[in-house]
């Protein structure tokens, strides 16, 4: 089993879905995708699996500190994917890859069910 964890270390949901993971012994590899980067084919492959919808937060304060022309220009998986790789910060976090099904936030009752515990 493949078990990555997209996200920034300090965010909240992103520390919870690490510990959830830890807790049950789960062997996982976190992504830092401030430090680490992410690339244009990351990006990509979750689209293939997530609308850029659930990708994006509209809710967090990268999302409200962008121009209303900026969010405008967010039609496509493309300027989507420009987006997020300009302002990693909009990402809904984390991003969870298992063995290449893919889901975004944590609750622990939502990978209860992903890890089948």
């Amino acid at each position: 089993m493949s078990i990555t964890v997209y996200g920034i270390p300090n965010c909240d949901t992103v520390k919870k879905a690490r510990t959830w993971l830890a807790d049950q012994q789960q062997d996982f590899v976190f992504h830092d995708f401030k430090k680490q980067g992410l690339t244009r084919e990351i990006v990509a492959g979750w689209l293939k699996h997530l609308s850029r919808d659930v990708l994006v937060n509209k809710k967090g304060t990268t999302w409200r500190g962008l121009s209303d022309e900026r969010k405008a220009a967010i039609v496509d998986d493309d300027s989507a994917i420009a987006l997020m790789l300009e302002f990693p910060s909009v990402i809904k976090r984390p991003v969870l890859d298992k063995d290449g099904a893919y889901a975004v936030s944590f609750t622990a009752a939502q990978y209860q069910t992903i890890f089948n515990l």
